[in-house]
């Protein structure tokens, strides 16, 4: 099982599971233009800084994280990762029942339980597009202390409508829960499609958002995110923030990532909604079932009598990483998820799919 720490992007194990290295890795969900411009040049001319703390209270990243997304310093929790943010809201507000719409990332749960909370979860079908009942949400209110949703989820991509995220913040405030919002593929959103409750924030005090720089921006190695919440529960969170667990390098990183200007960011969500249409119809051609997601990835069925283990291992025999979401709590034996990377990239995943399938179709 590649998936041996829970997450894609694990190039050692597979090293050690398939005996080569030079993969092609769908299992992570990384930008596929890499960083910003210019980014990887100002690293290299602040190696120089690591012989400096880092700034213990992140304040010129929060500067422009708060100019860019009209809020104040207080509002901003920077981390070591979106995963620590999470961690930091477990910590700073001690629920002890949590609730997790399923399926979704594995760390809700493995944090929750790590903390020493018990978990409750609802599921989304594959007949409501893997949303959940809306009324299953709100009677999960009433019995847990705090609540985690995706927006847009992994591993399916759907987004919750802006009205109903709207709904489940005002019962996170009716029975006093608090809702953590999982942002952290929405940059990869065209900005009119984002179902963000971001700038309406302050009409609910009981709502966190969290997001990821690492995976819009392609700094996974460094490790970056932030939480924007009420200034009570960014202060819950940083009072239990190891000091300088996010490193100078990746606040310079993201410093950097914030000033390269637009074009970047509209590059991105070109290449990946062109190329996520695109992806879509090559792995129906082989008979996937693909969710209607918009992030950069697919939920893909795959067809009977496939299940994600077999075509794992035979892709990664072949040198392409695929991510199993057979572990995934509500998802069957038979579900894979694929990242959208550049066109070449993902041309590439279909040819080796479809020698894998034995099939023969115009891709």
């Amino acid at each position: 099982m590649l998936e041996r720490y829970g997450h894609g992007g694990d190039l050692e194990s597979a090293a050690e599971t398939y005996g080569r290295s030079g993969f092609l890795d769908f299992s992570a969900n990384i930008n596929p233009l890499g960083p910003p411009p210019g980014v990887m040049k100002q690293l290299e001319h602040a190696l120089s800084s690591i012989i400096r703390y880092p700034d213990p209270g992140h304040r010129a990243l929060k500067e422009l994280l708060g100019s860019r997304l009209s809020l104040r310093a207080d509002q901003l929790c920077i981390g070591n990762g979106a995963a620590e943010c999470m961690a930091l809201i477990l910590l700073g507000l001690q629920p002890r029942r949590v609730g997790i719409v399923e399926p979704c990332f594995s760390e809700y749960t493995q944090l929750s339980e790590q903390f020493g909370a018990q978990v409750q979860s609802v599921f989304g079908t594959r007949e409501n597009g893997w949303r959940a009942d809306v009324a299953e949400i709100e009677g999960l209110f009433r019995s847990v202390d705090l609540l985690f949703i995706g927006q847009p989820n992994n591993p399916n991509g759907i987004q919750y409508e802006l009205d109903l995220m709207r709904h489940l913040a005002g019962e996170a405030e009716r029975c006093g829960t608090y809702l953590v919002v999982d942002e952290a593929f929405i940059d990869f959103i065209p900005e009119a499609k984002r179902q963000t409750l971001l700038p309406e924030l302050e009409r609910y005090p009981h709502t966190i958002l969290v997001r990821s720089m690492t995976k819009f921006y392609a700094i996974p190695g460094l490790r970056l995110g932030y939480a924007a919440a009420h200034p009570d529960l960014v202060q819950a969170m940083t009072n239990k923030q190891v000091t300088w667990s996010v490193n100078g390098l990746a606040l310079l990183a993201g410093e950097a990532c914030l000033n390269c200007g637009d074009s970047y960011e509209r590059d991105t969500i070109g290449l990946i909604t062109e190329q996520r249409r695109l992806l879509t119809v090559g792995l129906r051609k082989l008979g996937c079932e693909v969710s209607e997601g918009e992030a950069n990835f697919l939920l893909a069925g795959l067809p009977v009598p496939w299940t994600a283990e077999r075509m794992q291992t035979e892709m990664g025999k072949r040198g392409v990483l695929i991510r199993s979401c057979a572990m995934y709590p509500g998802l069957g034996e038979e579900y894979i998820r694929v990242a959208v990377k550049a066109q070449e990239d993902n041309k590439q995943l279909l040819k080796v799919m479809a020698e894998v399938l034995g099939i023969e179709v115009d891709l």
